[in-house]
């Protein structure tokens, strides 16, 4: 297990830059006391705030950098102008060399997407990366993916997502054979796109041993915690993950209205306030902050552009707890038991035919 988790954050990336990135870290740290901080971007910018916070800055040191990556670039504009030199890319290329464990950003996503695979390249048998989120839900969490990579999925990818979501939440989660169901308009066999209904074939019939396909789910079952890893092409789950957040949001305005309605209301309030503020902690966007980039040969995460220093710092945790529980290592077992066991099944084809 290695010493310290090396964290290559782009102090750049996002909205605010390194105003979010600095405190967001120190938060994270302030968790993970064994972390250590590679920081790119501007320094004139960056270590006038390290020198706010001490414990920070000496767990950190910042790579100079005048490349910014802005939020609007297409990913071609972001690999021409910014490869070798903008501080996404640089971040991603600690990874690359050994000199971090994980990059965080907060950045365009289509030009961290484009520079990572064409940085660190996909896995052996995986075509296309995905992006995973977490899912708060009634029984916990649930792994959701993909939330955004790419839009559109034929059967084999989507299979791809399923391995690969059943990877990480074993290591989430603890389990030895997490469910997992294909997001679909009903959980009918004869419903949905051709695609979907070909890769729910194919995971019925493999039985694959490290995870237990329980079938079509729909969206309410999302929330409900039906299963563990909930598999949907980047189209429809980006669109789900965002009504989701929003409407955590939506609700939480309704309560703080609702509360400031009466002169009852408020004293209602005060009696079960803990109970409320549960809730709230329970529907904040801000704790599932932070998506991971799966089927590359290594780990980036994804923080929302327009998060605040408690939502970088969530996404800096991912970051740590993929390091820590290993993740690529279990992504890459997965990968290696599923194709030995897709040579076995073609053999049993074979031999039948």
């Amino acid at each position: 297990m290695v010493q310290n988790v090396r964290i290559a954050l782009d102090a750049m990336g996002g909205d605010v830059g390194p105003a979010v990135v600095v405190p967001g870290a120190e938060l994270s740290l302030a968790r993970h006391p064994d972390t250590e901080f590679l920081l790119f971007g501007a320094a004139g910018e960056i270590e006038p705030l390290l020198a706010q916070r001490p414990r920070m800055q000496a767990a950190s040191r910042v790579i100079h950098t005048d490349v910014v990556v802005k939020m609007d670039d297409k990913p071609s504009q972001a690999l021409r102008h910014g490869r070798w030199k903008s501080s996404m890319w640089l971040a991603i290329d600690a990874v690359k060399k050994g000199e971090a464990d994980v990059a965080v950003s907060a950045g365009n996503t289509g030009a961290l997407m484009a520079m990572a695979k064409f940085n660190l390249k996909t896995m052996p048998g995986i075509g296309r990366p995905a992006i995973a989120g977490l899912w708060p839900t009634l029984k916990g969490d649930s792994v959701v993916l993909d939330v955004g990579a790419s839009i559109g999925a034929d059967a084999g990818h989507l299979v791809d997502l399923a391995v690969m979501g059943s990877a990480m939440a074993r290591v989430l989660f603890d389990l030895e054979r997490p469910s997992v169901g294909l997001l679909n308009i009903g959980v009918e066999e004869v419903k949905g796109l051709e695609s979907v209904r070909e890769a729910g074939r194919i995971l019925r019939e493999a039985n694959l041993p490290f995870l237990d396909y329980v079938g079509f789910i729909e969206g309410d079952s999302i929330g409900k915690g039906n299963v563990d890893v909930v598999v949907s092409e980047g189209f429809s789950g980006n669109i789900a993950i965002k009504t989701a957040e929003g409407t955590a949001l939506q609700l939480a305005d309704y309560l703080r209205s609702a509360m400031n309605r009466t002169w009852r209301a408020r004293i209602g309030y005060l009696f079960a306030r803990h109970a409320f503020q549960a809730l709230r902690e329970k529907m904040d966007p801000r704790k599932a902050n932070g998506g991971v980039f799966l089927g590359l040969n290594g780990i980036v995460i994804k923080s929302h552009g327009g998060t605040d220093a408690e939502g970088f710092a969530s996404a800096v945790d991912v970051g740590y707890d993929m390091v820590r529980y290993a993740l690529l290592d279990k992504i890459s077992q997965t990968l290696v038991r599923h194709a030995r066991d897709e040579a076995e099944a073609d053999k049993v084809r074979g031999a039948a035919s």
